[in-house]
């Protein structure tokens, strides 16, 4: 079929949740992904005979809890009770690890202050200001919805959120000054920063009170069955209810005539019609490569030229012959050579990687040991991270992976990140029995997104709220969903984004419907689950026959 009601570019959760969306409400709706597997940052990849499982982006989610923004936009889809989520340790899903101090991150905000007040007492004063501040903002956030661009929508937003109105887009340093916080205690307060990677000197106040309150209100969560699970359940959806996902569909232009989009085209010359056309696709290579200069104003064009990409992450996976669940809480690491983390920043900015690089440490299996697919009985997998420098630091090209400099610098930083997690799981290397790792090139080669961000555009205080692309364009019929966007980049921000992409194109609220309950999709048309159900198998929809093939069997 070549003409459809609308056609969503790429298969992340943004993606993937605005085509569940529009299709629950009759839209025949297209979903076209340039990778094998859908899913985006939150798909999963299998090695060694499939023995290990590894997560992309899936690490650890919040409002997964009954009033969060992820159960509300999954029960309005009909999938409560087809995807269940495990809690992190709520005495501590994150685990900060300094030279001199060891801090657990507890999933409440009375706690967190109380234990920071506990490690840092000559400094109450300030931290009870400062967590009081963050966490007002944090609250305004959850009760005030994003607003409309106008007036009225702006100064209604203002009354809503004084706190954030007034102190919101400072720097967090201003606060920290303000506050007259330690090094070692401003550390601790940005120590999950790689979650959004920008420095505290280019964080808002908003930003960080928000992102503190996505975890500190209701806990931090995983899926049963690994990331792949909300990527399949979401393709289900879609194809049930009259929608279709195609992997290995590379669109290479969005067509326009007159102003107004009239379809796609892709790679290989197959064109397909469809009045809407969404991309969730990387926001500079939607505008410049696939809409083109030509289509644009120029004043589009400069301020997509002038977005900053956020730092890339690089990622190593390994597969262990021991279980972690017996050496590690049900926790994250993040662990820092020392407390001065905007240098950290400073060094990946000018393309350093520094002889001691901070780490994120987090294992799938011991977050979900019953997981079939994760590992084999006895053992685990690690996902060890850390921010890495853009562009110009890696070798380009198509042949990238075969050079010699890419070579020595990959290797180099693997080593670096293993030598970090051994401080953490003592005779690591005595029990890896599969080793990779994942450069910001393999990203950008996989996912399409400029200098291999995963985040979309900086999170920067001047690249925030108002400042952030909304999901309509100047384009009649073009609309944006995904990292890029004014709902901001992670797992529930990516399903917030797609959520609200699909609410404006419809012309209703379709965020304030399903936060108060509603149910879009109908639950009875989802495919039975049987026990052998494999969300990596479902996530690889090539074709419609094949499709109908697998859910025969």
């Amino acid at each position: 079929m070549n003409d459809w009601d609308a056609i969503v570019i790429g298969s992340g959760l943004s993606g993937l949740t605005c085509a569940a969306y529009l299709t629950a409400t009759g839209k025949r709706t297209l979903v076209l992904e340039q990778n094998q597997v859908a899913g985006g940052c939150s798909q999963v990849f299998r090695r060694k005979g499939n023995r290990y499982e590894f997560d992309v982006g899936m690490h650890y989610i919040g409002e997964c809890h009954p009033e969060g923004r992820m159960t509300a936009a999954l029960r309005g889809l009909g999938l409560d009770g087809r995807i269940d989520f495990r809690q992190l340790d709520p005495d501590g899903h994150s685990t900060l690890v300094f030279p001199d101090l060891t801090f657990r991150v507890p999933s409440d905000w009375d706690t967190y202050l109380a234990r920071l007040v506990e490690a840092f007492p000559d400094q109450e004063r300030g931290l009870r200001l400062c967590v009081g501040i963050l966490r007002r903002i944090g609250a305004e956030l959850r009760a005030a919805a994003i607003p409309g661009w106008t007036i009225a929508g702006m100064l209604r937003f203002v009354r809503a959120a004084p706190t954030l109105a007034s102190v919101g887009l400072l720097p967090l340093t201003w606060l920290f000054a303000a506050c007259r916080l330690s090094p070692l205690a401003r550390a601790v307060i940005v120590g999950e920063s790689g979650d959004y990677g920008v420095p505290p000197s280019r964080t808002s106040v908003a930003l960080h009170g928000a992102f503190l309150d996505h975890y500190l209100t209701g806990g931090a969560w995983y899926p049963r069955g690994g990331g792949q699970v909300i990527p399949a359940h979401l393709i289900d959806v879609i194809q049930t209810h009259g929608g279709q996902v195609r992997t290995k569909a590379r669109v290479t232009r969005i067509l326009i005539d007159d102003g107004t989009v009239v379809g796609v085209q892709l790679d290989g010359g197959e064109a397909i019609r469809a009045p809407i056309v969404v991309s969730g696709a990387d926001l500079k290579r939607t505008y410049l490569d696939l809409v083109g200069r030509d289509h644009l104003a120029p004043a589009t064009v400069a301020r997509v030229e002038r977005y900053r990409m956020a730092l890339p992450l690089f990622s190593v996976y390994l597969g262990l012959d021991i279980d972690l669940a017996n050496q590690l809480p049900n926790s994250t690491y993040w662990c820092y050579p020392h407390a001065d983390v905007e240098q950290v920043y400073r060094d990946i900015y000018d393309g350093r990687i520094p002889d001691e690089m901070p780490i994120f440490l987090t294992s799938a299996t011991t977050k979900d040991p019953g997981n079939p697919h994760a590992a084999p009985s006895g053992h685990s997998t690690l996902e060890v991270m850390c921010l890495a420098p853009q562009g110009t630091f890696w070798p380009s090209g198509d042949d990238y992976r075969k050079g010699p400099q890419y070579a020595v610098l990959k290797g180099r930083l693997t080593e670096q990140l293993i030598d970090r997690a051994a401080t953490v799981i003592p005779h690591l290397r005595q029990h890896i029995v599969w080793q990779e790792a994942s450069s910001p090139l393999t990203h950008e080669r996989f996912t399409l997104s400029t200098l291999g961000s995963c985040y979309g555009i900086e999170m920067a205080a001047d690249q925030i709220g108002p400042r952030r692309p909304g999901p309509r364009t100047e384009i009649r019929g073009l609309w944006l969903t995904g990292a890029s966007t004014i709902w901001g980049s992670g797992i529930v921000g990516a399903v917030s984004s797609g959520l609200g992409t699909a609410g404006a194109i419809l012309g209703r609220p379709l965020s304030a419907e399903v936060k108060n309950g509603a149910v879009i999709a109908d639950p009875s048309k989802l495919t039975p689950i049987s026990p052998d159900w494999d969300p990596l198998a479902v996530s690889k929809p090539s074709s419609p026959l094949r499709r109908r093939s697998r859910a025969a069997a």
